[in-house]
């Protein structure tokens, strides 16, 4: 079996390299990652300009490859340039802090990763792990955090793909694992509201001039059944089943223009 892991935190962040520990039993592994820390970038590809790749080696002395470009392309350079057959399996963390929310789901380049694969045709799992301090989400390298039931959670449902492939019409899960779970029970989750409320912050450079920080106040309300509830009131494991067909309900459209 081929297994791909990429990521959007970059190349030496600790959770790809927990990726790779987790599911290094299960095949050949290759691990591509983007050269910098990419949060946030979304499903963004580099047209305009060339891509470097160069070889590292990662902590534990394996080698893996550094793209110098968004975390899609990571995985295209990877599928179509450094693999010589299409992975079975794409992996997109371990990220550091939860994907959560439709509002956020498609902002996400650790979500973004596992939806180019899965337009591709390849099974796919995006999994991210819920952090205290958040501030570690934008880290740019290693951090000792502990992976381990992470890494168990993501071997378990690898090597079910890998044996079974994914149900009909889930094109890839995304799964998402409390800071401090309350008992080892999964949810099973469908995408909730916004995850945070953006603001933007007005500052003044040395000439007077206004400049925006954007960012987000975490929103604290989530209905039941749906992934922030099952990761930040019950404390559960999150696994959202996802597709890449966005379209939306054809017959209410049909309605709605008979009104015109």
């Amino acid at each position: 079996m081929e297994i791909l892991i990429c990521n959007d935190d970059g190349i030496f962040s600790s959770g790809l390299l927990a990726s790779k520990k987790a599911v290094e039993s299960l095949g050949n592994v290759t691990v591509v990652g983007p050269n910098t820390q990419q949060s946030g970038i979304g499903r963004a590809i580099t047209l305009f300009q060339p891509l470097r790749v160069e070889e590292v080696r990662l902590k534990d002395n394996s080698i893996a490859y550094s793209v110098f470009g968004t975390p899609t392309d990571a995985l295209t350079i990877g599928i179509f340039k450094l693999m010589d057959k299409k992975p079975d399996l794409v992996i997109s963390g371990i990220n550091m802090g939860e994907n959560i929310g439709g509002g956020e789901i498609t902002t996400s380049g650790t979500v973004s990763v596992a939806m180019e694969a899965a337009s591709f045709g390849i099974p796919a799992i995006a999994i991210s792990m819920e952090v205290d301090n958040s501030s570690l989400k934008f880290h740019n390298g290693h951090l000792d955090l502990d992976y381990s039931i992470a890494e168990k959670i993501l071997f378990k449902y690898s090597k079910k793909i890998l044996n079974e492939g994914l149900p009909e019409n889930i094109d890839l899960i995304n799964i998402n694992i409390p800071s401090n779970l309350d008992d080892d029970k999964i949810e099973l989750t469908k995408l909730g509201g916004r995850a945070f409320k953006p603001f933007v912050e007005t500052r003044l450079d040395p000439r007077g001039k206004p400049y925006y920080w954007v960012d987000g106040h975490p929103v604290e309300e989530h209905e039941e059944k749906t992934d922030g509830y099952a990761l930040k009131i019950k404390k559960r494991v999150s696994i959202s089943p996802l597709k890449i067909d966005l379209t939306g309900n054809l017959d209410s459209l049909d309605k709605w223009l008979d009104k015109q």
